[in-house]
């Protein structure tokens, strides 16, 4: 059980999250876009979203500014969260632009201010999961693309639902979090997403 838990937490690492829901989008959406078009645009989120912050990490962890790649010290989370913010800005500005992607440049830029609204949390010595923003964010994008381009998503959409538990249950089985931070970490991945659908749904 503590295998498949801990398995858990890492198949919906927060840093997984911005390509789930790049990929989700890249293969609903019904307008044409070139495969080469994609694969530079998934090359690119990967080397900002994914690898660029592993290389950080590693830099933060070797200069002593964090301990641990779980951040449980909330006072340990506050530059981790604004280079990870600075680095989804540069996504909405020079990889995903508002006129060609526009669903999913809302969708990068709910989850900056996810990321800000983390960082805002911290202030007040309040550590909200970072695995139920990611989770909470493509669930509400996967409902939304759903609907907005009319394509059943219901298997998906349920499967990450369930996703959303499973990672709840992992993070208190192994008390990284509270029931509280957990809700609020859903709430804050959840409600930027469920607001910026207004510009583009």
């Amino acid at each position: 059980m503590n295998f498949l838990l801990k398995s858990i937490s890492y198949i919906f690492h927060p840093l997984l999250m911005p390509i789930a829901g790049s990929v989700t989008y890249f293969v609903t959406a019904p307008r044409f876009i070139p495969e080469n078009i994609i694969q530079a645009k998934i090359l690119g989120l990967i080397v900002v979203t994914i690898l660029i912050p592993i290389v950080l990490y590693f830099f933060l962890r070797t200069t002593g500014i964090i301990t641990s790649i779980h951040l449980e010290d909330v006072k340990q989370r506050k530059i981790p969260l604004l280079l990870q913010s600075l680095l989804l800005l540069l996504v909405i500005k020079m990889i995903i632009d508002a006129y060609n992607y526009p669903e999913l440049y809302f969708f990068f830029l709910g989850a900056l201010l996810s990321s800000l609204s983390a960082i805002f949390m911290v202030f007040f010595g309040i550590k909200a999961s970072l695995h139920m923003i990611g989770t909470g964010a493509v669930t509400m994008f996967t409902i939304a693309l759903s609907i907005h381009f009319e394509i059943n998503l219901i298997l998906f959409i349920a499967a990450m639902i369930i996703a959303n538990g499973l990672v709840a249950t992992s993070r208190l089985h192994f008390k990284a979090h509270t029931n509280l931070e957990l809700t609020l970490g859903f709430l804050i991945g959840v409600i930027p997403q469920l607001t910026l659908v207004n510009f583009w749904l």
